[in-house]
């Protein structure tokens, strides 16, 4: 697969365009979420082309209520396929044993692989897709700064981030089209830094 040849190809296309063109490249497709703001853009757009697409959700269990009820009204509002994983160990016993550790600390590469790392390995496992449909924008991150809107997973896996060039600007337009909701109020306990890579992509 010549990846530049295809984001080249692939610059001038409508988010719908790619996700159509992905989902026909691809033998099983999944988009994955944490319900941060815009993730309602991805979700609808992915589910707008293919209504029954796993939407894989791996749930921390440190979301902050808000983030939880713009969950619910979400999935309620797009009739999305969720497909939720958790960590084998519940946010209230990790805080008794654990807490949540400081970058600093050594326990946060322990504390990210239970919360984040281990579910989403699991989900993937489960679901083996071929095709993975993410909300990353350039600007987000150095690292998101470095991909484009094809990219490959470590495992070989297609990544696709229809959006991938879109502004805030063009996203609430998106939200304000299609009667979205968002919520800013999101939680990430294995990022201190707003602007630091979450672990799945970099």
């Amino acid at each position: 697969m010549d990846i530049k040849a295809l984001n080249e190809e692939l610059r001038g296309k409508t988010p719908k365009e790619i996700i159509e063109w992905a989902i026909g490249y691809g033998k099983k497709s999944v988009v994955t979420t944490n319900f941060r703001p815009y993730e309602a853009v991805i979700l609808h757009a992915c589910a707008d082309v293919k209504k029954d697409i796993p939407v894989i959700w791996c749930d921390s269990g440190y979301n902050t209520s808000n983030t939880y009820r713009h969950a619910e009204a979400t999935i309620k509002q797009l009739d999305l396929n969720v497909k939720l994983y958790v960590p084998k160990q519940t946010a209230a016993h990790r805080d008794v044993v654990m807490g949540i550790p400081d970058i600093e600390d050594p326990k946060h590469k322990e504390f990210t692989e239970q919360v984040k790392l281990e579910p989403f390995r699991r989900a993937m496992d489960e679901h083996k897709p071929d095709v993975w449909f993410t909300n990353l924008r350039k600007g987000q991150t150095a690292f998101r700064d470095s991909i484009d809107i094809l990219s490959l997973a470590a495992d070989g896996m297609l990544k696709v981030s229809p959006f991938y060039d879109w502004s805030d600007e063009q996203m609430d337009k998106y939200l304000e089209e299609h009667n979205l909701g968002i919520e800013t109020k999101y939680f990430d306990p294995t990022k201190v830094l707003g602007n630091r890579e979450c672990g799945l992509h970099g």
